[in-house]
């Protein structure tokens, strides 16, 4: 893996560890659904009039509209859905190190469901991945955290996974930011469905609601997904989500900066616990090849 890679990888656990804090800094003035639908919209239409812009067509292969839909539903909607909603009670910090399970979860339902074959040193990471997410969770159930809250981003983070399972090529056959785009008007169409029906529709409008709004749209919206892209493209899927063992310290490091959040002696521990077992299923994986 070159530098250039190296920071890439970087960049993306950076932003996509910050969505979780700015994020509820959304929902604490806003709809949750709501807001998410609108970031969506705004997001979605930006990177279509670009990808038309760009030459890029919205006649999809077969398996880039499978991917449009099933990445539509199952992440934006569904595991952000899950997760904005969640973090109306649960502290960002907990947020991030639940979501970050997603390549544990994976290689978990790889294993149990497809019969992939696992190493002992991935066996060996899904157990301390596991086991120091549950350590942070106890910890903070028995301070008080909100035990639905935690249930709706376990659900979250399996919709991730359950579609990162379903479709391993959206890019293939190029329209890449185009893809991008219609992935998220699916999830906000989806969204706004949902918070028409459960949310009522007002909201504290201040500065500091908007500009997280607005990095929300930039920054992990549009920035962190073609970065993410770009950099499968670059190493491939594999040795592009062994940096997602760096997410639990982001998530936890920023959500302090930014919202306060207290970090625990519980917390140190059980975050590098988890990252060290996401670190070793992503180097078992590497040693096996899809």
């Amino acid at each position: 893996m070159d530098f250039r890679a190296i920071v890439m990888g970087l960049g993306f656990s950076l932003m996509w560890s910050s969505a979780f804090a700015t994020a509820r800094i959304i929902v604490a003035a806003a709809p949750p659904l709501a807001a998410l639908s609108l970031r969506f919209l705004i997001s979605g239409l930006v990177a279509v009039l670009i990808a038309k812009a760009l030459g890029q067509t919205w006649r999809l292969t077969r398996t880039q509209a499978r991917s449009v839909i099933v990445f539509g539903l199952c992440q934006n909607a569904i595991y952000l859905g899950l997760n904005f909603v969640a973090l109306q009670w649960t502290e960002a910090s907990l947020a991030a190190i639940i979501a970050s399970t997603m390549p544990l979860i994976v290689a978990m339902l790889g294993w149990l469901v497809k019969g992939d074959k696992v190493s002992l040193i991935g066996l060996s990471g899904l157990g301390a991945g596991f086991s120091g997410v549950a350590l942070i969770m106890g910890s903070r159930l028995s301070g008080g955290a909100d035990p639905i809250g935690i249930l709706l981003c376990l659900g979250g983070a399996f919709a991730l996974a359950a579609a990162t399972m379903t479709v391993r090529s959206a890019t293939s056959g190029g329209n890449l930011l185009m893809i991008v785009g219609l992935q998220m008007l699916v999830g906000s169409a989806a969204l706004a469905f949902v918070s028409a029906v459960t949310e009522p529709l007002s909201a504290q409008i201040t500065p500091h609601v908007v500009a997280a709004f607005v990095y929300q749209i930039i920054v992990p919206g549009l920035a962190a997904t073609l970065l993410w892209f770009s950099l499968v493209s670059r190493v491939g899927a594999v040795k592009a989500s062994a940096f997602h063992f760096l997410n639990p310290f982001f998530g936890v490091l920023i959500a302090a900066f930014l919202l306060g959040e207290h970090i625990h002696l519980t917390d140190i521990i059980g975050v590098t616990i988890a990252a060290a077992g996401i670190l070793a299923v992503q180097l078992a994986r590497l040693k096996t090849p899809a």
